[in-house]
């Protein structure tokens, strides 16, 4: 069985977003990023950061084993055309702010509250499969493994994620390392 680049990109979209989603409902961690992140503009903030670097690594792993020819992946093709994943991005980001435009996910009930999470979670996975093929927008040729197109804007984008995370998840962080359990052992 050949799985397309595109099937392989929504699957993995959807399990990181699922998986995401959870680990704030069900579990201490959305309780610590709450409470140490009160601001909701930041916590939004932070998670489009974590899930624009979970998107970006997953993209990276998902072209070097379609080029390299590792496992069952391929290429999106449409009648004989390769549809690039940021056309996917680009997408996402139209839907994402459509309904930032409508105020989707800015009440105050559960379900608002849901919405607001998924729409952070959605706006990082567009923006690294956009910003993914920066190189290639910005050329107008299809640069991605050439060194024009790669090291500069690998350094950048992999550089700000974490920075954006750091800066916007600083608060939960320092909760976490305040309630480090292997601290209270020395």
């Amino acid at each position: 069985m050949h799985l397309t680049g595109a099937w392989i990109l929504i699957i993995f979209s959807l399990l990181a977003t699922a998986a995401m989603l959870l680990l704030l409902h069900l579990t201490k961690i959305g309780f610590l990023v709450h409470q140490t992140i009160p601001d909701r503009p930041r916590r939004r903030l932070f998670l489009a950061s974590v899930s624009f670097f979970i998107t970006f690594a997953g993209v990276r792993l998902l072209v070097r084993s379609i080029t390299h020819h590792v496992g069952p992946f391929g290429w999106v093709m449409v009648d004989g055309r390769h549809i690039h994943h940021l056309v996917w991005g680009i997408l996402l980001l139209l839907l994402v702010g459509y309904c930032t435009l409508a105020e989707v996910g800015t009440g105050n009930s559960p379900t608002s509250i849901f919405l607001s999470r998924l729409l952070s979670i959605l706006y990082g996975v567009g923006a690294a499969l956009t910003l993914d093929e920066f190189a290639l927008w910005l050329n107008l040729q299809d640069v991605y493994w050439s060194r024009q197109g790669r090291e500069s804007i690998d350094a950048v984008i992999l550089f700000g994620a974490i920075l954006a995370a750091g800066a916007w998840g600083a608060p939960l962080f320092s909760a976490l390392n305040r309630n480090n359990p292997f601290k209270r052992l020395r």
